[in-house]
C-alpha cells in the first residue's frame, strides 16, 4: 500500500467532535487504498496548560522532567484518535515517540530527530493495521528519556515521517485553508496560493509567516517531501489547500509570491566600535555563544578609527544580547561607546523565486515605502528575498502597500 502522512494541529483536534471530523478525513484516505500515518498535536491549549504547571511547580525546572510532562498532551490525542478510528471499524493503533522509535539527540525541549526506523510500523501495516496514530512533537534520547522538539515540532515530526516512509505526500491540516500572499487579517486582497516552492515557503516561514514551522520546511526541501497545507474545517477536495513543492513543478509564478512580516524584532546598535580586523568576530562570537539569533547586519563607516555596527534580533533575546555584549566589553576586550536597543521596529519582507530573473523589485519596494512616508532603517537581501526594518507603527501600512504594488491579488 502507498503511505500517506496526515498531520492534525491543535485546533483540528481541540474537542472530541473535531477528532471525529479528523478521523473521517483519515477514513476517506484509507478508503482510497492508503496506509496512513497520522501525526497529532495536543488538543488546543493543553500544551500551554502543561507548561504553566511545570513553571508553577519548578521555575528552574529539570528539562528532562519538563519533556516528560509537556509531551503527555500528544499522547492523549493519539489515544483518542485511535479509539475514534476503531469505532469506525478502521484498524488503528496509537504510537508514542519511544515506541516507533523516533530517535533524537539529548537536547531536551529542543531535540533534533536523528533517525526514524520504519520496521515496527511497517510490520504492523503488514499485519493489517491501516492507521498508525503517532504522537507528534516527541522522541527518545540515546539515554532512553522522552524528548520534545520545540514549539511547532509536530510539523517537523510529520515531514520526518514522510521522508522516512517515502510517503506519497504529507498533508498538514490546520485552521487556515492554505498559504496566502500575506496575512488576510492585514490585507483583505490576500490570495491563497495553489503552489509555492520550498525556498519561498522557507523564507516566508523564517520571516514571520506562522503557517509552517521553519524546521519542517527545511526537512521537506532536503528530502523532496511534497507538503500540502489545508484546513480541517473545509470539505475534503483533491484541489484544496496549497502544495509546497520543488520549483520545477511550478510552471509560472509572480516575481513576488508573498509579503511576510514580523512584529517581534529589535534593532541593536553598537556606537563607536573600534574599526579593526576581527571586530565583527569579537561582536558576533559572544552573541552566537549566548544563543542570539542575529538576522540583519549593517556596518557604518565611522570616523577616527571607529565604526557603528547595527543588527536585528528577536525582541525576547534583547536582554541576553545586552548581557553578552557588556560581558564582552568588560572581559573580552570589546570596545564601544554605547549600546542602543530599539524594540519598536518591525521587519517586512518581499519573497519570490521570480526575483532571480527579474530586476527592479528592490526599486519598486523602496519607492512604494517612500510614497507612504515610511523610512527604511535596515535592509537585507538574498537571491529571493528583500527585507527591511521599519518603525513598528507603519508595519500594517507597509504590508498593504507592498501587496498592492506587486499586484499579489492577481494570479500569475
Amino acid at each position: 500500500m502507498p503511505v500517506l502522512v496526515m498531520k492534525f494541529g491543535g485546533t483540528s483536534v481541540a474537542t472530541l467532535d473535531r477528532i471525529k471530523r479528523a478521523a473521517k478525513r483519515v477514513g476517506l484516505e484509507v478508503a482510497k487504498g492508503y496506509d496512513v500515518i497520522v501525526i497529532v498535536s495536543a488538543m488546543s491549549g493543553k500544551t500551554n496548560e502543561l507548561v504553566g504547571w511545570v513553571n508553577e511547580t519548578s521555575p528552574l525546572y529539570d528539562a528532562r522532567e519538563y519533556d516528560a510532562v509537556v509531551s503527555s498532551g500528544e499522547n492523549v490525542t493519539a489515544g483518542l484518535m485511535s479509539l475514534t478510528l476503531q469505532e469506525m471499524d478502521i484498524p488503528a493503533r496509537s504510537w508514542q515517540g519511544w515506541q516507533v522509535p523516533v530517535k533524537t539527540n539529548s537536547a531536551h525541549s529542543s531535540a533534533r530527530i536523528e533517525e526514524i526506523p520504519s520496521d515496527n510500523i511497517m510490520a504492523k501495516f503488514a499485519e493489517g493495521m491501516r492507521v498508525a496514530v503517532v504522537a507528534g512533537f516527541q522522541g527518545v534520547s540515546p539515554e532512553g528519556r522522552i524528548t520534545t522538539l520545540g514549539r511547532g515540532g509536530s510539523d517537523t515530526t510529520a515531514v520526518a515521517f514522510a521522508a522516512a516512509f517515502d510517503a506519497e505526500r504529507c498533508d498538514i491540516y490546520t485552521d487556515v485553508d492554505g498559504v496566502y500572499t500575506t496575512d488576510p487579517r492585514i490585507a483583505s486582497k490576500a490570495r491563497k496560493l495553489d503552489k509555492i516552492s520550498f525556498e519561498e515557503m522557507l523564507e516566508l516561514a523564517s520571516l514571520g509567516a506562522k503557517v509552517l514551522q521553519t524546521r519542517s520546511v527545511e526537512l521537506a526541501m532536503r528530502y523532496k517531501v511534497k507538503l500540502r497545507v489545508l484546513s480541517s474545517f473545509e470539505e475534503p477536495s483533491d484541489e484544496a489547500g496549497t502544495l509546497v513543492c520543488a520549483e520545477e513543478e511550478i510552471m509560472e509564478s509572480n516575481v513576488v509570491s508573498g509579503v511576510a512580516y514580523s512584529r517581534d524584532e529589535a534593532k541593536m546598535t553598537l556606537v563607536a566600535v573600534e574599526d579593526r580586523p576581527g571586530i565583527a568576530a569579537a561582536i558576533f562570537g559572544p552573541l552566537s555563544d549566548a544563543g542570539i539569533n542575529v538576522d540583519m547586519i549593517i556596518q557604518n563607516i565611522g570616523e577616527d578609527g571607529c565604526t557603528d555596527m547595527t543588527f536585528s534580533c528577536p525582541t525576547d533575546q534583547v536582554i541576553r544580547a545586552e548581557k553578552a555584549l557588556e560581558l564582552a566589553k568588560t572581559e573580552g576586550g570589546l570596545n564601544f561607546a554605547e549600546l542602543i536597543s530599539d524594540t519598536n521596529v518591525a521587519k517586512v519582507s518581499a519573497v519570490g523565486i521570480g526575483m532571480r530573473s527579474q530586476s527592479g523589485v528592490a526599486a519598486k519596494m523602496f519607492k512604494t515605502l517612500s510614497n507612504e512616508g515610511i523610512n527604511i532603517q535596515v535592509i537585507a537581501t538574498s537571491e529571493i528575498k528583500i527585507s527591511v526594518l521599519i518603525d513598528r507603527k507603519y508595519m500594517e501600512l507597509a504590508v498593504q502597500a507592498l501587496h498592492d504594488a506587486f499586484e499579489l491579488e492577481k494570479a500569475s
